[in-house]
């Protein structure tokens, strides 16, 4: 049976302007994503993407303004059939960002991407200079990266 899921994602900056993504490894695939993750039954979107960002990061952030939502239809890439709504925020930390980071894109240990079908994530910042929509590999977040490049340069 189709379902519709509903995914909650985050743009945060640091004090450096350089975005903050997420490189993951899904099933033998390599993605590089915003952060972020699925809403949960009785949960608001805002406080989904507060407990994502503390599962994920381990940083506990304010939401600010909204973003984007997914106003078209977008088929789920690892779930056929269903459909995926993504809704998009800024993200906001008022502590020091104390997140181990890699360098290079998709610089996980071979014990990490050992298991074709498992699961990694590795976070990685970008400077603002070189954040264009090609670094994203799903196509919600391109339209996402698209918008907040066009805001910041009005």
């Amino acid at each position: 049976m189709a379902k519709i899921n509903v995914r909650v994602y985050g743009i945060l900056l640091d004090s450096r302007q350089r975005l903050l993504v997420s490189d993951e490894f899904i099933r033998g695939g390599y993605f590089t994503k915003l952060p972020g993750g699925g809403l949960e039954f009785g949960e608001g979107t805002r406080d989904c993407l507060k407990r994502e960002f503390m599962e994920e990061t381990g940083l506990s952030v304010t939401i600010g303004d909204h973003i984007y939502t997914t106003d078209y239809y977008q088929p789920s890439a690892f779930h056929p059939g269903d459909q995926i709504i993504s809704i998009y925020y800024y993200v906001h930390t008022t502590e020091p960002i104390q997140l181990e980071t890699k360098d290079r894109p998709f610089d996980f240990a071979p014990h990490q991407v050992a298991d074709p079908q498992g699961e990694s994530e590795v976070f990685r910042w970008i400077a603002w200079e070189q954040v264009h929509e090609d670094i994203m590999t799903l196509p919600i977040d391109k339209i996402v990266v698209q918008k907040v490049l066009a805001q910041r340069t009005v």
